[in-house]
């Protein structure tokens, strides 16, 4: 058998193809397809120095990684690399091959701090481990079942608010990308970001495949927008919340939580039968709403850290 290591060509179909069955089976609860990932492939800011790489055993894409710079953060040299290997193709090397590989660009590339996220299990852990990484924060995916699930009823919004789509925005997004700006900007990270790109987030989030602008839902507080609840799906059954935020003026009037529902609602009324979304364990507020809303966590990942030089 004979493995390769390179990078990814976003214009081959099998290439795409390939890198999105080997996610989908080692990730199932996040939202990728070839085109998705294509897209991205061509249109991530050229200071990102993104590189998607995979391992190749006799012609079949047996691993993946996503590879590159944070480049909207204040902080130079963060990169970061996620990578994935098909579950029935473990312990070939594939793993190895990528970690060495992304390493090699990155440092090329300036890095100074790399970041990975692995699922949290023993071997994935210890697989880290072995590469000279060392644990830090974690993260939670979650699922809720659409169609059989029963969601909370849905409530007229108080005086003075009003819930509209993001397809509302279409003529001019910027209001939206500063309310998620503001929003991103409190995450918990590892990393501190600067969100204030307005094209890159357009070509990122708005105009990206995956993005549903019709199932997003934000809350205009007297007119301005004041919390809500972005949405992706695959184009089959599949709805992912990316983001759920409330602009600090605006937080503990339950805006954000009004919001996901509607949305939620929306997903369910389009024939949308799962849904997922992803936590950081120390988010306690967003855990809550999740659970308010009845999504199970389905699996738990681990980011894990080193340094170079």
């Amino acid at each position: 058998m004979t493995m390769t290591v390179r990078a990814l060509r976003p214009e081959v179909r099998a290439d795409v193809e390939g890198f999105a069955r080997v996610r989908h089976l080692a990730l199932p609860f996040y939202l990728v397809t070839a085109d998705s990932l294509a897209y991205d492939a061509s249109h991530a800011h050229p200071d990102s120095h993104f590189r998607p790489l995979v391992a190749e055993e006799d012609g079949e894409v047996i691993g993946t990684a996503q590879v590159g710079l944070v480049h909207d953060s204040p902080d130079p040299g963060q990169g970061y690399l996620n990578v994935y290997v098909h579950p029935e193709r473990t312990g070939r090397g594939a793993g190895s091959g990528l970690v060495r590989a992304a390493e090699e660009y990155l440092a090329a590339k300036g890095a100074t701090k790399l970041y990975a996220w692995v699922l949290d299990t023993p071997g994935n852990r210890a697989f880290a481990e072995r590469h000279g990484y060392r644990a830090s924060r974690s993260a939670h995916f979650l699922r809720l079942d659409l169609a059989g699930g029963e969601l909370p009823a849905l409530q007229d919004p108080p005086p003075g608010v009003e819930l509209r789509t993001g397809a509302d925005f279409a003529d001019d997004p910027r209001p939206f990308f500063e309310l998620d700006s503001e929003t991103m900007s409190d995450e918990p990270s590892d990393i501190a970001y600067e969100f204030t790109d307005y094209e890159a987030w357009l070509e990122e989030t708005w105009n990206h495949p995956l993005f549903s602008a019709e199932l997003t839902t934000i809350a205009l507080v007297d007119g301005r927008p004041a919390a809500f609840s972005a949405a992706r799906t695959d184009g089959g059954t599949r709805y992912g919340t990316v983001m759920t935020g409330t602009a600090r003026a605006f937080r503990g009037r339950g805006l954000a939580k009004l919001a996901k529902n509607d949305s939620l609602h929306r997903a369910r009324a389009a024939g949308l039968t799962e849904a997922f979304t992803g936590n950081d364990t120390g988010n306690g507020p967003m855990i809550a709403i999740n659970k308010w809303f009845g999504y199970e966590i389905c699996a738990t990942e681990m980011r894990y850290v080193r340094e170079l030089g």
